[in-house]
């Protein structure tokens, strides 16, 4: 499960060109309760952090979003993204 957050953060890194993460936090905060019944914030802090990039924090982020259903949107997922990096990654 914790290998499913990291895929899904680097997924919606890949799906967005821009070099910051674009969306609502707030949102990206509400959405995220349903990765937490899969895993816990752990997986995105050391030593478990696999996510080096913003890029890929979108891509994994997107891959794993294909898996619930219904799919989340890019929209949501740019949410996610955005509350994952500002809570958790910090990226520029």
């Amino acid at each position: 499960m914790i290998r499913a957050a990291v895929v899904l953060g680097a997924l919606c890194l890949a799906l967005a060109p821009q070099s910051r993460a674009a969306g609502d936090a707030a949102n990206g905060e509400r959405l995220h309760e349903s990765c937490l019944s899969c895993h816990g914030t752990g997986i995105y802090l050391p030593p478990k952090r696999k996510i080096k990039t913003l890029a890929a924090l979108r891509k994994e982020t997107a891959r794993w979003g294909d898996y619930y259903n219904p799919k989340f949107t890019r929209a949501e997922i740019d949410d996610l993204v955005a509350y994952l990096n500002r809570d958790f990654y910090k990226f520029p």
